[in-house]
């Protein structure tokens, strides 16, 4: 006897979800939308649930394999499109020239990303069709494998990393504190696996049978929560000894930063704001600037370096970003978006250049058939650094740099040969105005934070210059869309946790861990029918 049609045990409510044609495919775009409210700024994540729940519906009850990577494909679309709306505001700087692109990329990107969500609904789809798995189990396989598509995606072309699942919980530290033991891929594969673990719920027979996944899910959510409360019930680490930094947001307009008559302003209004007498505590011993906060090639001009010696706190350092421009082998010119340490004698004493490079931003890709230039300022691409970097900062422990977005890349903030005492990231999100983006930045700045037991400083033209301490949390902020500076101590590191020491090996051994305990949860219901 032929087994019973799945499709057929969904209540007739959902059962559009199982069909193909036009409703489902509107639906899963919708649903997707919706999951994109549980991210940074608005962390709404019982939107999980409708979203996961009525993915893993459609995509475990598809028959035929494009059925299911069509559900996922256009779940993606719709919530790419909802998370990454806010990279349309890019091509607005320069309107006249870009302004048309923007909902194109928009569209574009979200479009692109989407193959990975298709490609955990087809992964799932296949296990749980092989495995005859049941809707106890379903929630896991597909948990995991929404986790190993979302590894991919930072890993795949020059990778995209951002709006992971685990992000969810950036407003809360207690949940935040997972990430430091299974890393922000394993904190958003408990919170998949619990919110599509309420798919169970829309099952004819068996009811009873899927409950307890969704119980289990609060649990093990609470138990996350629970942990996290205690860890951050540890002694406080203090900060560093002898340590003040100056944080200098100067919030100048992208559409104004580099108009040449203007460039020596912007560096003239950073030199005084570094020069202000603190408002209180101690003076300042090293000031930090966001990236390219210094529109020239600081490392080939001397009397700006002598200039910018004048904001150098004896004994101290200025750490800003600018353009390096130097001579290749060959006799081109190469071009690296860097953070030079000045000291107070005008010399720079340690650099660090970009390594992953922003597409269409830093650089064309497939530049000998796409004739257009880049986003930023300048006709040249950017050359990309070496790799990471942990740099010997006098007067400072070792710093990690990390400029702009390089700081989403879980596994290339923790491969470093020496472990650095602190982060330190640099940025520019004055590109994407008052919008999700800035927001989500940060979000990711937090994770990396507590994934390394590491503080992470970050400095931004605008949006959104923080400290955040070895546990992700932040600890001041200036915000977006804000001019000033912000005053504070350095705050110490903890020992390494798992995730620092382990990586995305721990990543890919618990996405397997939890396929195999879903696999083994075959389905009963409907073979008793």
């Amino acid at each position: 006897m032929a087994a019973p049609d799945p499709r057929d045990d969904v209540i007739a409510g959902l059962r559009f979800l199982t069909e193909t044609g036009w409703r489902r495919a509107a639906a899963l775009v919708t649903l997707g939308a919706a999951a994109a409210a549980a991210l940074p700024p608005w962390h709404w994540a019982v939107m999980f649930i409708p979203g996961f729940a009525g993915l893993l519906i459609a995509a475990s009850t598809a028959a035929r394999a494009r059925d299911a990577f069509g559900a996922g494909w256009w779940f993606g679309v719709g919530h790419f499109a909802a998370g990454f709306y806010w990279v349309g505001s890019a091509f607005l700087v320069d309107a006249e020239r870009y302004g048309f692109l923007a909902p194109f990329a928009v569209a574009g990107l979200a479009i692109g990303m989407a193959v990975f969500p298709g490609l955990a609904a087809l992964i799932a789809n296949r296990i749980i069709r092989w495995r005859d798995v049941s809707w106890a189990g379903r929630g896991l396989v597909f948990a995991a494998a929404w986790v190993f598509a979302e590894w991919l995606r930072g890993w795949v072309l020059p990778g995209f990393p951002w709006n992971l699942a685990g992000s969810v919980w950036t407003a809360s530290p207690e949940m935040t504190q997972a990430a430091a033991y299974v890393g922000t891929y394993g904190l958003g594969r408990i919170s998949v696996a619990a919110a599509a673990g309420f798919a169970g719920l829309a099952v004819r027979s068996g009811r009873r049978a899927a409950a307890w996944p969704v119980a289990a899910g609060v649990i093990v959510v609470a138990l996350v929560w629970g942990a996290g409360h205690l860890r951050l019930q540890s002694p406080e680490t203090g900060s560093v000894d002898g340590v003040r930094l100056r944080l200098v947001q100067p919030n100048i307009p992208q559409h104004l930063k580099w108009k040449s008559g203007l460039r020596a302003g912007h560096v003239r209004k950073q030199l005084e704001m570094s020069l202000r007498p603190p408002a209180a505590g101690p003076a300042p011993t090293h000031i930090i600037w966001a990236e390219t906060s210094v529109p020239f090639n600081l490392s080939g001009d001397p009397p700006l370096r002598n200039a910018l010696a004048e904001a150098v706190p004896a004994g101290g350092l200025l750490i800003a970003g600018a353009p390096q421009a130097e001579g290749a082998s060959d006799g081109s010119e190469r071009l690296s978006n860097s953070l030079h340490a000045l000291d107070a004698g005008g010399r720079i004493v340690s650099t660090y250049a970009k390594r992953h490079l922003v597409p269409f931003g830093e650089y064309v890709p497939f530049r000998s058939i796409l004739k257009f230039s880049k986003l930023t300022a300048g006709r040249l691409d950017f050359t990309p650094g070496s790799g990471p970097k942990t740099m010997a900062l006098p007067g400072l422990p070792p710093a990690l740099a990390l400029i702009c977005y390089e700081v989403i890349f879980a596994a290339e903030v923790g491969d470093y040969q020496t472990r650095p005492a602190w982060l330190l990231n640099v940025t520019n999100d004055a590109w994407f105005g008052n919008s999700a983006g800035p927001h989500q930045h940060l979000a990711a700045a937090q994770l990396r934070a507590a994934e390394q037991g590491l503080p992470l400083i970050r400095v931004a033209n605008t949006g959104i210059t923080a400290v955040i301490d070895a546990y992700g949390r932040r600890r001041a902020e200036l915000p977006l869309g804000g001019e000033g500076v912000l005053d504070t101590d350095l705050p110490k590191a903890v020992a390494p946790p798992p995730y620092a020491r382990f990586g995305d090996a721990l990543t890919l051994l618990l996405a397997a861990v939890a396929v195999f305990v879903g696999g083994v949860m075959r389905r009963r219901e409907l073979r008793n029918v």
